[in-house]
Parts: structure tokens; C-alpha cells; sequence
């Protein structure tokens, strides 16, 4: 299975993408590699693979810090509609599981699909849906205790 959560072998899915030997062919692929780059810590990935005008260089840096610090569970795509993808992305950090929630904005530039921003929202875990660590068992159950 896919770092991504799809059930196909990495190099065919997501890895064929961050070795560029193809590009992503839809936003959702794109996003999907792009989750894969961060747990990764392949951050020039993260930036090649977003608008020319919202990279920056400098955050290369951060980005691998920050992805090399958490443990990422796991993603969830909520919804796709044209060229935006609504997300969740489980990990943990040195003291709980997180979230993070958004609508991502996807744009063609030189025919290759880019990330160019995205929507926030503060969202949490419930406690009665399945813990983001696989272990089958309610979030309030597991690993909110």
C-alpha cells in the first residue's frame, strides 16, 4: 500500500511522482503526493511541486524540521471537486494526535498541476470516531486517553 492511503505499490503511485518519472495527473494525485513528501521530509518536493510565486526557498528548512518531528498516521481525502481537495492529515507530536484540515487549491502552470494555497479550519478529533493510529479501537478508547 501507498504511503498515501491508496492501495497500490509505492513506486507506481506516489513515488513514480516525488522521483519525477511522471507528473501528478489530477489535484487529488498531487495532493496525495504531496502528503507523501511530508512524511517524507522531501521538502524541495513540497516546493517545486507548488506555484512559482508562493515558493520560498527559506522554507525548505522548516518543512523538514517540522515533518521530521511528527509521526504522520494517516491521510483522509473528504472530498474532490475540480481543482480543489478537502483534506485531513493525521499525526502525532510529541505530546497528541493532530489534524490538519483543508480545502487545498490546485492550478495548471506550464500544464503541470501545482499547489497554490489553501483553506484552514480548526478542526478536532471526536472522540468517537476511529483513532488515526490504526489500532481499530474509538479515538476516546485509544489514544485521547
Amino acid at each position: 500500500m501507498c504511503i498515501c492511503g491508496l492501495d497500490k505499490e509505492y513506486e507506481e503511485c506516489c513515488g513514480a511522482i516525488l522521483a519525477h518519472k511522471r507528473e501528478a495527473k489530477t489535484p487529488q494525485e498531487l495532493m496525495r503526493s504531496r502528503y507523501t513528501a511530508y512524511v517524507k521530509s522531501d521538502a524541495r518536493y513540497l516546493l517545486l511541486s507548488t506555484v512559482l510565486e508562493n515558493q520560498y526557498p527559506d522554507d525548505v528548512e522548516l518543512i523538514e524540521d517540522f515533518s521530521s518531528q511528527v509521526d504522520w498516521l494517516k491521510l483522509d481525502i473528504l472530498k474532490t471537486q475540480g481543482d480543489t481537495v478537502e483534506f485531513k492529515a493525521y499525526y502525532k507530536d510529541k505530546e497528541q494526535i493532530q489534524v490538519l484540515h483543508e480545502t487545498s487549491n490546485f492550478v495548471k502552470e506550464d500544464g503541470v498541476w501545482k499547489y497554490k494555497d489553501g483553506e484552514l479550519y480548526n478542526s478536532k478529533i471526536e472522540r468517537n470516531e476511529p483513532c488515526p493510529c490504526g489500532s481499530g479501537k474509538k479515538y476516546k478508547k485509544c489514544c485521547a486517553k
